[in-house]
């Protein structure tokens, strides 16, 4: 197992066909111990309660408040005495383009995606320095690398495109005190979020356009994160992996 005993909060982890989900399964079957964190504490429990083995958590989460992610890590270190992975994916996207984003909307996707991370990567950091050990995972977008996707419009591409920066500064900072922090950018993947909002005509014009001829799974992301979780990855850090049939290759 490659992650045993590995204690892993994950954010936005308790929709039912989410990658957050999908990852704590994974992860489970991998011998980790994982907080469930979600602004829906009935999802969240339902979603821990669902995972094989045992230990692990669910926690009520709004990821735009500091003192919640604080409160939160603090409960994970009280159970568990530390914590050796952060996968930073809770995140919202819209469609809006340009001049059609108010203020309003601006703020929400760029504090639950960018905020989120960075309250997280803030609470969680303290502990890992102690330990000199860490991975922390963030989950970027197709959208930042190429400026929009399918669903994601200028704030959605914004918010992602500052977490890879920033994914990359917390590398070079966190290097010394071995945590490792990365990103992954996913393309069009099967959730809730793309769930309903494309025609048979839209995806099959999609898929046209993916040289693997699919559109990607949820497993096909968990997988990228149980890679940069586990010891399979020790000399990674400050990368982006692309997670996209090769749909953009640059």
């Amino acid at each position: 197992m490659l992650l045993k005993d590995r204690i892993c909060i994950i954010t936005g982890a308790g929709s039912l066909r989410g990658l957050g989900r999908a990852t704590a399964a994974l992860f489970a079957t991998h011998g980790a111990k994982i907080a469930v964190l979600d602004i829906d504490l009935a999802s969240a429990r339902e979603a821990a309660a669902s995972l094989p083995g045992r230990g692990h958590l669910a926690l009520k989460c709004d990821v735009t408040k500091r003192k919640e992610c604080e409160r939160a890590t603090a409960r994970v270190i009280a159970r568990h005495g530390r914590v050796d992975v952060l996968i930073n994916n809770a995140g919202v996207t819209a469609p809006e383009r340009l001049m059609e984003v108010s203020d309003a909307l601006y703020n929400r996707i760029m504090d639950i995606n960018m905020r989120g991370c960075f309250h997280m990567t803030q609470a969680v950091v303290a502990y890992m320095r102690v330990a000199r050990q860490g991975s922390i995972i963030n989950m970027s977008s197709v959208s930042a690398q190429r400026g929009g996707g399918v669903f994601g419009g200028t704030p959605y591409a914004a918010a992602k495109g500052a977490m890879l920066g920033y994914t990359k500064a917390c590398a070079r900072e966190l290097g010394p005190d071995n945590i490792r922090v990365n990103a992954i950018c996913p393309s069009l993947i099967d959730t809730d979020i793309t769930a309903g909002r494309m025609s048979d005509e839209q995806r099959r014009g999609i898929i046209a356009t993916i040289p693997m001829g699919r559109v990607g799974t949820q497993a096909d992301v968990a997988g990228c994160c149980l890679f940069l979780a586990s010891e399979l990855s020790a000399y990674v850090t400050g990368s982006e992996i692309d997670v996209n049939g090769g749909s953009h290759i640059h």
